[in-house]
């Protein structure tokens, strides 16, 4: 299937001017809403891929300010049925992030039309979210310990990474490999043997996160935990009981 397809690079961006863009962006969606629309009466396929690739440009650049990430994106909407017929809306497009939670990787756009005649459509899209993560640059072997000639950083879609990747060499080196490694392959903290960052019975800060809304909750774990790995933790606040992965000392993160 063909795409529609921009590239842009993120730098920061302060919260005044995120808030200007918003408002452009909105407006925009407005403006397109009454030019773009068929003759006849119809919302046209082109109208729906550019919301929704304005959508997804401001959300994927929010995200990045928001969590202070330095990297480049780029944005492929699927094209859509030529023959669509959706009724010209009366009133301005809305769009949401259906699926996943963070902009990253094969992403769904919910349309929306909440005018007299309302519908909604989802549209498929896929983000690739780049940045220099930790790389190997020759093979290594199961137990070696890691020097700073075995890793560099380079360029990489971390929307295919799981979990773990590294953002500076420095998190590696010193660090004992618990398998082999390729020339090139992302190296995560999985390759890595961990000492723990949490231990049973420590107070941890639970941040659990939605997008870019993000709330804090005090907690206890109830079991010791590696950067990256999950481990049980209890809500001081709900005395429930939840799986959290460790990103920090003392910091643990669960999905909304």
């Amino acid at each position: 299937m063909n795409a529609k397809t921009t590239i842009s690079r993120h730098w920061p961006i302060p919260q005044t001017l995120r808030r200007r863009f918003l408002s452009f962006l909105a407006a925009g969606c407005l403006i397109s809403a009454g030019a773009q629309s068929y003759a006849d009466g119809f919302t046209s396929p082109t109208q729906l891929i550019g919301v929704t690739q304005g959508f997804l440009e401001f959300t994927v650049e929010d995200y990045l300010a928001t969590g202070h990430i330095e990297g480049r994106y780029e944005i492929q909407v699927n094209n859509l049925d030529p023959r669509l017929r959706l009724a010209q809306c009366d009133k301005e497009l809305t769009a949401t992030l259906e699926s996943p939670a963070q902009p990253m990787g094969r992403v769904t756009v919910r349309v929306r039309c909440e005018g007299s005649s309302p519908w909604t459509i989802f549209v498929p899209a896929q983000v690739k979210l780049f940045r220099e993560v930790v790389t190997v640059t020759h093979p290594l072997k199961r137990g070696m310990v890691i020097d700073y000639d075995d890793v560099v950083l380079r360029e990489r879609d971390i929307s295919l990474i799981n979990q773990g990747y590294m953002t500076a060499v420095e998190l590696a080196v010193g660090q004992k490999l618990l398998r082999p490694m390729v020339t090139d392959q992302v190296l995560t903290l999985t390759h890595l043997e961990q000492a723990a960052v949490v231990r049973k019975g420590d107070q941890v800060v639970i941040n659990a996160r939605s997008g870019t809304l993000t709330v804090r909750m005090p907690g206890e774990a109830l079991s010791d935990g590696g950067l990256s790995e999950q481990v049980r933790v209890k809500n001081l606040n709900s005395k429930r009981v939840i799986k959290a992965r460790i990103t920090g000392p003392g910091q643990v993160e669960v999905a909304l």
